[in-house]
């Protein structure tokens, strides 16, 4: 399964938490992330992830583009709700796209427990 990792400013430490606590999970699927995500969890879990573009630099876009062509499975995109994001359109436009592609997605730490616990259990079913 293909697995994006995404993570605003004031929400990197939760990503890293939620990685190390289901590292044993993570490390079976392939994972990317937005560049500066993607190497703090790298840091701090020795996971292997294809790191792209910071968020704000285009990463949003590169994950868009792999929504777009069917080549993720599932997004973690812990978001910061109460911060104004400068390329909030980048983040509207794949949020979209998750549910045009009826990809699962996971904003906040509840949610990402939610389908990583399925996961592990071996529940997760991909819609077709």
């Amino acid at each position: 399964m293909k697995i994006a990792l995404i993570a605003h400013d004031k929400k990197k430490s939760e990503i890293i938490e939620l990685a190390k606590k289901y590292k044993d999970i993570l490390e079976m699927h392939e994972l990317y992330a937005t560049g500066t995500t993607g190497t703090m969890i790298m840091g701090e879990t020795k996971l292997d992830i294809y790191r792209l573009k910071s968020g704000p630099l285009g990463g949003d876009q590169q994950i868009g583009a792999m929504l777009a062509n069917g080549e993720l499975d599932l997004i973690i995109f812990l978001r910061d709700p109460l911060t104004a994001q400068p390329h909030e359109p980048d983040v509207s436009a794949l949020l979209r796209l998750c549910d045009v592609q009826k990809i699962p997605l996971a904003t906040n730490e509840s949610s990402a427990t939610i389908m990583l616990e399925a996961l592990k259990n071996k529940t997760f079913v991909i819609a077709q």
